[in-house]
């Protein structure tokens, strides 16, 4: 068995030491794989379209209709089932934009402290950071037109910035070890040295935020959409969802509400068990 077959299996058997982040993994493989096979599983996939039933509107939930309907006549369930396609599409859109500028940013910024541009890069992470999240994404979505493609823009610029400065503070405490040094005074190029030498001994804290931050993007988008900034009716949104609901709960329509914020909850709880095993699996890891 090779070196890295090795080190992987214990990786794994770290991971599947907790137990929860078993659980963890597998609601969001389950999710994943609902959200990719929704147009075929889902049992009317009509709904999740421009669909009006007013004969059916605001059905209890029953075997015909699991979650029920909502004030339009659509089933819920279908519509639970494309909103995970949204919301995954916003996590990987978003985390796949800002990570990686991200982690360049704290690492360079890292390697490179005493430079002009470490501090301009920092200081500039900083005034993003002072702004919550939240806050931040509501107003640039607020200036913006409320479509896809602007709510994901809202929530990016929200998000490099935690990166950079978790990468900075991990990247400036090791930059001094023996290995680091082993390695420049071997002649080994600036480079080589930030992703051969630092980058794997900081991978295990970018995996573990990037595993956390899902479920927190999940949570801004969907306060988007509840406001009426996030996907445009007719896009199956559980934010959107949500807030549609909510004016029909004082009426007793709880399903319209409970089922789209279970969903959520379910999402955001699988990536935050995932993430602190993740956190396990790289804790006193190997380089």
């Amino acid at each position: 068995m090779s070196t890295r077959s090795k080190m992987l299996g214990r990786y794994w058997y770290k991971f599947r030491r907790n137990k929860l982040s078993i659980i963890g993994l597998v609601a969001i493989v389950a999710v994943i794989a609902i959200a990719l096979l929704s147009p075929w599983i889902s049992p009317y996939p009509a709904s999740a379209g421009n669909y009006v039933n007013f004969a059916q509107k605001n059905l209890p939930p029953s075997l015909a209709h699991p979650m029920g309907t909502d004030d339009a006549g659509r089933d819920e369930l279908t519509r639970v089932m494309f909103g995970f396609r949204y919301s995954l599409m916003l996590v990987g859109v978003v985390l796949g934009v800002t990570v990686i500028p991200g982690v360049l940013a704290g690492l360079y910024a890292g390697y490179y402290f005493n430079r002009w541009f470490s501090t301009v890069i920092m200081q500039t992470a900083n005034i993003f950071v002072a702004v919550p999240p939240l806050l931040l994404a509501l107003s640039v979505a607020t200036v913006l037109a409320p479509t896809t493609v602007n709510a994901m823009l809202a929530v990016s610029l929200a998000w490099w910035p935690w990166y950079a400065r978790l990468v900075y503070s991990a990247t400036s405490s090791i930059r001094n070890e023996d290995y680091v040094k082993a390695s420049e005074l071997a002649g080994a190029s600036s480079s080589h040295t930030i992703f051969r030498e630092i980058t794997p001994n900081v991978l295990g804290s970018i995996l573990t935020k990037v595993s956390l931050d899902g479920g927190w993007v999940i949570l801004i988008g969907a306060a988007l959409s509840y406001v009426g900034l996030g996907a445009p009716t007719p896009i199956p949104d559980l934010g959107t969802m949500i807030s549609n609901g909510a004016t029909y709960l004082p009426g007793g329509v709880w399903w319209t509400t409970i089922f789209p914020a279970s969903a959520i909850v379910m999402v955001i709880l699988g990536f935050n068990l995932l993430g602190d095993g993740i956190n396990d699996m790289f804790a006193s890891g190997v380089r």
